[in-house]
C-alpha cells in the first residue's frame, strides 16, 4: 500500500492559528486522515474557516476534521461566541425538546466552519456530580436510563444536522479514581457491575453513534495484562467489535495523555510501541493532539503494524469519511445568527439571570485542552 496512504490513520493536532510553512509541508507528505483543533487554534471566525480551509486544501483526500464542542467549559467556539449550556444543566432542565434543540444548533454551527465531526456524546455515567476526574458538568444522566434518553437525543439531533458524532469514553471513565490526562487510573470494577452500568449505556449507542473514542484506563475485569484500555485488543476488537457489534470508526483518545506518556515514555520507542499497540488492538485512528512534531514519527512506525489490521482500519476510515457532508457556505453574518440560537438555548435553560452569568472558563481557553 502507498505510504502515505498510512497517513489517513492519524489524528494530529495544529500548532496555531495558521499554517506556517513547514507544518503544511509536513501534513501534505504524510497527509493525515484527520485534524483536531482546540482553543489555541481560534482567534477570529474568520480566522477558524480559513485554517480549516487550509486544512482540506492540502488534503488529497477530504480529511476528517473535528473538535470538542460539548457545551459548558468544554466548548472551544465559545472563544468566538456563546457558551452553551452544559450536559449536567441540560439534564437538570428536563426537557428532551432543549436537548435535541442543543443538538441541531451544534450541527448547525460546526458545520458553517466546516468540521463534520464532533467528538461528542459523552456517555460517561455521573455518579458523582464533584468526581474530579475532569467529566464535571459533562454528563448527560446520573444512571442507564438518564444518559440513553438525553445523549441520545443530542446525538441524533447532531447528526441529522450533518455532522457525525463520536460516543465517549469507552468502556467508561466516571468511575476512574484518577485524571487520565495526568496517569493512568485503574478502574477495578468487576465485569457484572461493568455490564450493568457503564457498558450498558455503550450498547445502547452501539448502533447510533459513528465513532467511538477508547479512554485510557486499566479494567482488570476487562484486561489482564496492564494494558491500557485505549491499546487493549479485549476491549476494542473482543468487547466493543465482537460483543457489543460496533461497526464504526474507532479512536484512541489523545496519546500525548499522561495515562500512556507515564508508562510508555515520552521518547521514539514508546509512540513507536503505541502506534503499534493502538492499530493491532482494534483503533482505526491513532490521535495525537499535542506533540504535533511527533506525527511524521507515527507515520513512519505505522509500517510496523500487521498488514491486516491497517487494511482493516484503512477500510474502515474510508467508509466513515463516505458519510461525512460539506461545509456550509461561509458567511460571517448567518455565524451570528446561528450564535444567538446559542444564546436563546441558554436563556431556555438557564433563565435570563443564569445565563447571563459567566462560568470561570467562560472565553477562556483551557489548560488542559485533551477531553
Amino acid at each position: 500500500m502507498p505510504a502515505n496512504s498510512l497517513g489517513q490513520l492519524l489524528m494530529t493536532g495544529v500548532p496555531g492559528i495558521e499554517l506556517d510553512a513547514a507544518t503544511a509541508a509536513t501534513f501534505r507528505r504524510i497527509q493525515p486522515g484527520a485534524f483536531i483543533l482546540f482553543g489555541r487554534n481560534i482567534q477570529s471566525p474568520v480566522q477558524l474557516r480559513k485554517l480549516i480551509d487550509d486544512l482540506r486544501e492540502l488534503s488529497s483526500v477530504e480529511p476528517v476534521i473535528t473538535i470538542d464542542q460539548e457545551g459548558g467549559r468544554v466548548s472551544r467556539l465559545k472563544l468566538v461566541g456563546t457558551e452553551p449550556p452544559n450536559a449536567n444543566q441540560l439534564r437538570d432542565k428536563g426537557d428532551l425538546d432543549l436537548i435535541r434543540r442543543h443538538g441541531a444548533i451544534t450541527a448547525r454551527l460546526l458545520r458553517m466552519f466546516g468540521f463534520n465531526l464532533d467528538l461528542c456524546p459523552v456517555l460517561d455515567i455521573s455518579f458523582d456530580d464533584e468526581a474530579d476526574n475532569s467529566l464535571r458538568g459533562r454528563c448527560y444522566g446520573n444512571d442507564v436510563a438518564q444518559v440513553v434518553r438525553n445523549a441520545g437525543a443530542f446525538n441524533d439531533a447532531l447528526r441529522g444536522g450533518g455532522v457525525l458524532s463520536c460516543g465517549k469514553h469507552f468502556p467508561g471513565y466516571s468511575r476512574a479514581p484518577l485524571d487520565a490526562h495526568h496517569e493512568l487510573p485503574v478502574i477495578p470494577l468487576s465485569r457484572a457491575e461493568l455490564d450493568a452500568h457503564e457498558l450498558a449505556v455503550f450498547r445502547a449507542f452501539a448502533q447510533r453513534v459513528d465513532s467511538m473514542m477508547i479512554g485510557h484506563g486499566f479494567y482488570p475485569s476487562l484486561e489482564s495484562t496492564q494494558t491500557p484500555s485505549s491499546l487493549s485488543r479485549a476491549v476494542i476488537t473482543d468487547l466493543l467489535r465482537g460483543e457489543h457489534g460496533f461497526e464504526g470508526l474507532v479512536m484512541t483518545d489523545d496519546l500525548d495523555m499522561g495515562a500512556i506518556l507515564e508508562p510508555y515514555g515520552k521518547g521514539e520507542s514508546g509512540l513507536a510501541e503505541v502506534i503499534r499497540l493502538a492499530i493491532s488492538a482494534g483503533n482505526d485512528v491513532a490521535m495525537i493532539c499535542h506533540r504535533v512534531e511527533m506525527v511524521e514519527k507515527a507515520h513512519g512506525f505505522l509500517a510496523d503494524v500487521p498488514r491486516a489490521e491497517l487494511e482493516r482500519a484503512l477500510a474502515n476510515v474510508a467508509a466513515f469519511k463516505a458519510k461525512m457532508a460539506p461545509p456550509d457556505a461561509w458567511d460571517e453574518a448567518e455565524f451570528r445568527r446561528r450564535d444567538a440560537e446559542v444564546w436563546d438555548l441558554r436563556v431556555a435553560v438557564l433563565g435570563a439571570e443564569g445565563a447571563a452569568q459567566r462560568s470561570p472558563e467562560d472565553g477562556k481557553r483551557s489548560p488542559v485542552e485533551t477531553y
